[in-house]
């Protein structure tokens, strides 16, 4: 199929276009087949990508910029090209005897004396550096935000601190060509607005996501799943301006099911929730800038947690749906095991729950009970949700027993089913608790709201350890968890 190469920008318009360079000897191995081409009165344009003297003999056009084979999108020197009124109706990479032949169409016997075929080298546009350059000065979509000029001696890195851009952590400059790169995993314009972000209500753009996203160390393709996260924390569900500004622990926690999970290398098993995935850990750190760099959350400003916890940084994994004995919780949240999705918790944690000597899932799930009950307090009740992520190993002993998430979930929410008496502040001689008007409606309370508890997979094969993500004290009436899908019009195949 043909394509068009602006032809204003071409040596010519029809004839053979052959590029290489001086640094390739598959380039210097067909010298003598240009000047075969030449003589039976093709019309020849050579292009050099590193030389203008190369090849010797030939008049060459000089590529110095490399702006001529970005638009051919040459990967391989040489590469012959057949054009005709302005486009590529035929090419062929490296020295392949048949293809030359076919390309210039030109009798057999072409290169006589060499063989058949030679792989050739790679070209100078895909050089890591060069690449992101040429992506930025042809790119179609021009960057809005504000350029920072730096001094010749000024450490960027050091630049990003002083500025009050990053996280406590070194962040990747955000250049142009990076931002640019970042960019081509969206179809979306740089411009497009995503969302109306607090605390500030400031404008998010596409573009603007994918800075911080590069500042967070992300990949193109995790800029998807950054998107939507940076969408559904927006959402007003999720109260990200709350969750920002309140003195509890909480941040932003992501849980992302579906086929982006393995396409873009996450980490659902040893060390889920640690360190380690640079998928895992900078998606979420790329959602925690956004919410500090275009919405304003700034520790000691609205940012006013007392404590706060390493999961404001970054708190995102994957589901290990695999090897699950339930739904994924998309899935749960009423989406289809084909979707891509990232869910939003407002929690902190982990924390631990240790059972190694439970072999039925009636023990487990009482272990399980008596861990959950202390969240928040232990004798509060209906204030806050959770994440359950349980471990393979403990995941067995219920799918052995044929228990679902359901039965798992009643069975907990029979055991913390409690008498008020017993969670009534001052009772015990604890004054936190339930308030009177609380204890005097009502004969006993349930910990968890009907919807507050939610159970993930993940985790190493071996260790009976399970782990809780508490949630934002205040339950749904803070902040309601928010699942929304990694669709193809933001850029996930």
């Amino acid at each position: 199929m043909s394509r068009n190469v602006a032809s204003t920008h071409l040596p010519i318009t029809d004839g053979l276009l052959v590029v290489v360079k001086d640094d390739c000897e598959t380039c210097h191995l067909v010298i003598p087949v240009l000047a075969e081409l030449a003589h039976r009165q093709h019309r020849l344009a050579l292009v050099s990508q590193d030389r203008a003297d190369f090849p010797p003999g030939f008049e060459v056009l000089h590529d110095r910029e490399l702006d001529i084979s970005w638009r051919l999108q040459t990967e391989t020197t040489p590469t012959i090209y057949r054009i005709e009124n302005g486009e590529v109706v035929d090419q062929q990479e490296g020295w392949l005897r048949a293809g030359w032949e076919r390309v210039a169409a030109t009798q057999a016997g072409l290169g006589k004396g060499l063989p058949s075929q030679r792989p050739g080298c790679g070209s100078d546009t895909m050089l890591p550096d060069v690449h992101q350059r040429l992506m930025q000065r042809h790119s179609p979509n021009r960057l809005a935000s504000r350029r920072i000029e730096l001094g010749s001696s000024e450490d960027p890195i050091e630049a990003a601190f002083a500025r009050g851009w990053t996280d406590g952590l070194p962040v990747t400059p955000p250049t142009e060509e990076r931002v640019t790169q970042m960019l081509e995993a969206t179809p979306l314009p740089p411009e497009h607005v995503l969302c109306i972000l607090p605390p500030d209500l400031a404008e998010c753009t596409v573009e603007k996501v994918a800075i911080n996203a590069v500042m967070a160390g992300c990949l193109p393709e995790y800029l998807p799943v950054v998107l939507a996260a940076v969408e559904a924390a927006a959402g007003g569900q999720f109260n990200i301006h709350g969750i920002s500004a309140t003195t509890y622990f909480t941040g932003p926690v992501l849980v992302v099911n579906g086929p982006v999970r393995r396409r873009i290398g996450m980490n659902s098993g040893i060390n889920a929730l640690g360190q380690g995935n640079r998928a895992n850990m900078t998606i979420g750190r790329a959602l925690n800038l956004v919410v500090r760099n275009v919405g304003g959350a700034r520790p000691g400003g609205v940012d006013r947690a007392a404590l706060g916890s390493p999961g404001k940084l970054s708190f995102c994994f994957p589901e290990d749906e695999e090897g699950s004995p339930w739904e994924p919780l998309s899935v749960e949240r009423g989406f289809s095991p084909e979707d891509s999705t990232v869910t939003l918790f407002a929690g902190h944690g982990p924390i631990e729950i240790v059972d190694q000597r439970s072999r039925t899932p009636e023990s487990l799930a009482k272990t399980f009970a008596l861990q959950l009950r202390m969240l928040g307090h232990p004798k509060i009740a209906g204030l806050s949700d959770a994440i359950v992520v349980v471990s393979p190993e403990h995941a067995r002993i219920f799918r052995e027993a044929a228990w679902s998430k359901a039965r798992l979930r009643r069975e907990i929410f029979s055991l913390l089913t409690l008498p008020t008496e017993q969670m009534a502040a001052g009772a015990d001689g604890v004054a936190e608790g339930l308030p009177p008007h609380v204890v005097t409606a009502k004969t006993e309370v349930t910990k968890f709201a009907p919807d507050g508890l939610w159970f993930v997979h993940a985790g190493g094969d071996a260790g009976m350890f399970s782990a809780i993500i508490s949630g934002w004290i205040g339950g749904a009436a803070s902040s309601q968890m928010t699942t929304v899908a990694i669709d193809r019009q933001r850029g996930a195949i």
